[in-house]
C-alpha cells in the first residue's frame, strides 16, 4: 500500500507544479497546448508502443478486458437512461463519459507509478480506439449529419497515433521482433518523458476553470461524473469476483475502471459540434473525483 500510496504522491505533486506554473508561471499563452499536442503526438505514442511490445500477447485478450469491456458497456446504457428525451448527440456524448476511460494520460501515471505495470492499459486502449471509437464517430456522424461513411469513420483510429503505436507494439509482441538499439533506446527515452509533461499539461489545465454552471447539462454531467467514478470502478469489482480473478488482477481491473473520463470525448464532441459543456465538466470533474476513489480502492485492496 505504501508504494500506490508514494505513486499518487508523485502524480499529485507533478500536476500540482503544473497548476502553479500555469496560473503563476507566466508562461506563453499557447504552452498547454503545444505541451498536450507533443505528448499526443510522440510522447505517449512511444511509452504505449513500449508497453504494448513487452506484454504478453496472451494478456491482451483474457478475463481482465472481458470485465473493462462490461462494465463500460454497462456505464454507456447508465447514463442513456438519464438524458432521455434529450437530441441523439448529447445521449451519445453523455454515455461515452460515464463510461470511456482516460486510460492514457490518466492511466499510464496510474499504472506506471501505483500499478507499476505500463502494460495494464493497453487492452483498453486496444478496445477504446479500435472498437468504441469507430462506433462512437459513425453514430455521431449519422445523428448530427443524417449520413455516415463506414469507411471514415473505421479507418479515423488509424489516423491516432496511440492507435498506430498501440496496433505496432502489438505486431512486435506477437512476432518476437527485436529492435536494435538504435531504434528501441530513443523510443524508451521518449517514452519516459510522457507521463512527467502530461502530467504537467494536465495540472495547468486545472487553472481558471469554471464548471456546472445553470443548464440542461448540469444533471447529465453529474450522473456521468459519478458513473464514471463511482459505479463504474464497482461494477467491475463485481465482475471480477463474479469471474474469480485473482486479488491483484481485481484490483487492477477496479483502478482502472475509476479513472476518469478521457478527453477524447472532448474531441469528437467538438468535431460534431455537440454537448460540449456535458464532455468539458464531465471530464474536469471525473479527473478530480477520481483521486479520492482511487485511493479509496488503493486502501480497501490493502485492508483486504
Amino acid at each position: 500500500m505504501i508504494s500506490a500510496l508514494s505513486g499518487f504522491a508523485v502524480i499529485g505533486v507533478i500536476v500540482l507544479v503544473g497548476w502553479v506554473a500555469g496560473r503563476w508561471g507566466r508562461l506563453p499563452a499557447e504552452t498547454q497546448a503545444v505541451g498536450g499536442r507533443l505528448a499526443f503526438l510522440i510522447l505517449t505514442p512511444c511509452l504505449i508502443f513500449s508497453g504494448a511490445a513487452a506484454s504478453d500477447p496472451a494478456a491482451l485478450f483474457t478475463q481482465p478486458l472481458i470485465v473493462s469491456t462490461a462494465a463500460a458497456l454497462l456505464c454507456f446504457g447508465l447514463h442513456a437512461l438519464t438524458t432521455r428525451g434529450r437530441e441523439p448527440g448529447t445521449r451519445i456524448v453523455g454515455a461515452l463519459a460515464a463510461g470511456y476511460t482516460n486510460a492514457t494520460y490518466i492511466g499510464v501515471p496510474v499504472a506506471t507509478y501505483v500499478l507499476r505495470d505500463t502494460a495494464l492499459v493497453v487492452p483498453i486502449v486496444l478496445l477504446q480506439l479500435l472498437i468504441i471509437t469507430p462506433v462512437a464517430l459513425t453514430v455521431l456522424q449519422f445523428v448530427t449529419t443524417g449520413h455516415a461513411s463506414w469507411r471514415t469513420s473505421l479507418t479515423a483510429p488509424f489516423r491516432v497515433p496511440l492507435t498506430v503505436a498501440v496496433a505496432l507494439g502489438v505486431l512486435v509482441a506477437v512476432t518476437g521482433i527485436k529492435l536494435p538499439a538504435v531504434l528501441a533506446d530513443p523510443v524508451t527515452a521518449l517514452g519516459q518523458a510522457a507521463v512527467p509533461v502530461v502530467l504537467l499539461v494536465f495540472g495547468m489545465s486545472l487553472s481558471g476553470r469554471r464548471v456546472l454552471e445553470p443548464g440542461p447539462d448540469r444533471r447529465p454531467i453529474i450522473a456521468a461524473v459519478v458513473i464514471k467514478v463511482a459505479i463504474m470502478p464497482a461494477l467491475a469489482f463485481l465482475l471480477a469476483l463474479a469471474l474469480r480473478l485473482t486479488p491483484a488482477q481485481t484490483y487492477a481491473v477496479t483502478i482502472m475502471a475509476a479513472l476518469p473520463t478521457a478527453q477524447n470525448i472532448f474531441l469528437y464532441a467538438q468535431s460534431f459540434g455537440t454537448a460540449l459543456i456535458l464532455a468539458r465538466d464531465a471530464i474536469f470533474l471525473s479527473t478530480l473525483a477520481c483521486v479520492p476513489a482511487l485511493l479509496t480502492i488503493t486502501l480497501l485492496h490493502a485492508l483486504t
